[in-house]
């Protein structure tokens, strides 16, 4: 059978692994059975594209799928078919114009400025070094929009206390200089004294440093942006990018042009800080929906 040869192809010379190989099988035997289900006839060899799109349709209308499963589906279909294609199996690929559908978009979720305004008041009661050192962590990624794994790595060579700016290293490792002002600051200041008499006097080997000595680690930002995060506010989403969201949403909506945003926050294409945009708009409605007397 053509999808064994593929399958054992893809075990033998693609070196994939065992699961990756079961879930193609599984993809291809479900549209097997779809074809055959719309006439017996129908076989790899004579399949069309009007056969994939109806399967397409069918796997989001019926079974109610998600577009990156069905991609996924979609993507194993192609793989199978170019496959045949090298052995000669067919001489017309019928993925070749197919396209997935595309994943809707869901909005980034942010706190409201007045939400991190109580919480920064609440973040200043607790002067213990955890309570500072949660203060520094969380100024740090509302007043940068860094990525939590960007602020982990975060040395003390990185933070210009002159220039206040700090140097960033994004993915790929792309480097980046960010400003920050007098706010964050002040918290740094509080935060590297606090270290300085927590580790006595000795050198750190990262800027965040946890209560024993060591490096913070992401389940420990997590844990703080989370614990904290649930003081103001109660939607579901309460991680470290929330707070990078929470950046940019602010500064788009305090004025700023989106291709500056685009650069503090290390995007490489405008069309990823361009969401922010959409958050902004959503906002707009909301406040003309709640003040409008004939909205």
């Amino acid at each position: 059978m053509l999808k064994e040869k593929f399958l054992e192809y893809y075990k033998a010379e693609r070196n994939c692994s065992a699961l990756t190989v079961e879930s193609y099988r599984n993809d291809l035997s479900g549209f097997q059975t779809f074809f055959e289900s719309l006439n017996e006839d129908i076989q790899w060899t004579t399949v069309d594209e009007d056969i994939i799109r109806e399967w397409i349709i069918y796997l989001l209308d019926n079974e109610k799928m998600a577009t990156s499963t069905v991609n996924r589906k979609i993507s194993a279909l192609k793989s199978f078919y170019h496959y045949l294609m090298k052995t000669g199996d067919i001489q017309h690929n019928p993925t070749l114009r197919i396209v997935g559908p595309k994943k809707k978009k869901t909005l980034p979720t942010f706190i409201k400025e007045t939400e991190m305004d109580q919480l920064i008041d609440l973040l200043d009661q607790d002067q213990s070094y955890e309570g500072i050192l949660s203060k520094t962590a969380i100024m740090m990624l509302y007043l940068t929009g860094m990525r939590r794994a960007e602020l982990l790595s975060l040395q003390d060579k990185d933070i210009d206390h002159i220039q206040k700016q700090v140097k960033v290293t994004g993915k790929r490792n792309k480097q980046r200089i960010i400003p920050y002002g007098p706010e964050l600051e002040s918290c740094i200041q509080t935060y590297t004294q606090a270290r300085y008499q927590l580790l006595e006097g000795q050198q750190a080997e990262r800027f965040f440093i946890n209560p024993k000595g060591k490096p913070l680690n992401e389940n420990a930002i997590e844990t703080i942006v989370k614990r904290n995060l649930t003081k103001v506010t109660t939607q579901k989403k309460r991680s470290p990018h929330v707070l990078r969201h929470t950046f940019a949403t602010a500064m788009l909506n305090n004025n700023a042009d989106i291709a500056s945003i685009q650069k503090l926050l290390g995007h490489s294409n405008l069309n990823t800080t361009q969401v922010y945009t959409h958050v902004s708009f959503e906002e707009l409605k909301k406040t003309y929906q709640n003040a409008h007397p004939r909205s």
